[in-house]
């Protein structure tokens, strides 16, 4: 018998990245003793109350989500840094919890690494695996967001998400929208600058891949330009001030006439007369090589860096 019931243990371990809750211990006929004594010999280790590791080593990420997702119980929903990280995110502020949303009801309290807030609604789009639950990618961004305090920070994270992760800003703004007023006036701040004011979907992509970006600087989204003795120029989707550069998303299809066309063309030259140089990105470009953009804008402002012209910034 005693053979049988460490066999389903070893089963269950096997199945839970070598994970064990202590109800389970006990349902398959063991006793509080054998946890105290494997914990004692090092055999076992306490990941957090009530929630075992069968091995001394080190947790991984992946078994400190389903840590804390064992101790939190089943209806547990894994957010912030933790599920950016499951989702591929490249831009993770450093965090050594695993936050997870409970039901308001749920007495569950923070514990270890284990970080545990209660909601009123968890989320309906989270994705499920067959150990835990983790909040779809725009509740996670916001999640973090409402946690970072520079504004470089946030803007990276939310770039990433519109960017790399295709997820919409109307999305982001309904889960900001959810939190309301509860620190969330950083993440409004750089929701409007990724979703105001950067004209067509294309030209936001391309405001959102480059923010953030240590080589830019300041990046100003359809600036009024003009010259030194105040002749106007012509309007870039995004400008560099520091490096006199100007970022253009265009596509030939976007222009109904010939006419069109040349007149678009001709406001770019203007630019390139006064030593202004304008980089031009195709709609397909932006969507398909955003590292690649990010690498010829920040070869090209760094090359550029300091450069002297006659245009000045009337209005950003």
């Amino acid at each position: 018998m005693a053979s049988d019931s460490t066999a389903v243990l070893d089963a269950l371990a096997q199945r839970q990245q070598q994970l064990l809750t202590r109800a389970q211990v006990l349902a398959a006929g063991h006793t509080d003793m054998l946890i105290y004594r494997r914990i004692q010999t090092g055999r076992w280790q306490r990941a957090l109350a009530g929630v075992y590791c069968v091995h001394g080593d080190t947790l991984t990420d992946e078994q400190r989500r389903v840590a804390a997702a064992l101790y939190a119980g089943p209806d547990a929903q894994i957010t912030g840094p933790s599920a950016l990280a499951w989702y591929g995110f490249r831009a993770l502020p450093p965090a050594q919890e695993v936050n997870l949303v409970v039901p308001h009801a749920t007495r569950c309290r923070s514990h270890g690494f284990a970080v545990v807030k209660r909601a009123l609604t968890l989320d309906r789009r989270a994705r499920h695996t067959d150990l835990y639950r983790v909040v779809s990618p725009a509740r996670a961004v916001v999640d973090t967001c409402r946690e970072l305090r520079e504004l470089r920070a946030v803007r990276t994270v939310m770039a990433e998400a519109v960017q790399r992760f295709r997820v919409p800003p109307r999305r982001l703004d309904d889960e900001i929208s959810r939190a309301g007023r509860s620190r969330t006036a950083v993440a409004r701040k750089v929701l409007a600058e990724l979703a105001g004011g950067a004209g067509p979907a294309p030209a936001a992509q391309a405001r959102a891949l480059l923010a953030g970006l240590p080589e830019l600087g300041p990046v100003l989204w359809n600036p009024r330009l003009a010259l030194t003795d105040g002749t106007p120029l012509p309007t870039p989707g995004g400008y560099v001030p520091g490096a006199a550069l100007a970022i253009e998303v265009d596509a030939r299809e976007s222009h109904p006439s010939r006419e069109d066309w040349a007149r678009s063309l001709e406001r770019h030259n203007a630019l390139g007369r006064h030593g202004v140089q304008v980089l031009h990105f195709t709609p397909s470009f932006v969507a398909g090589q955003p590292d690649e953009v990010r690498r010829i804008v920040a070869e090209a402002a760094t090359l550029r860096k300091g450069f002297r012209t006659s245009v000045r910034v009337v209005r950003s």
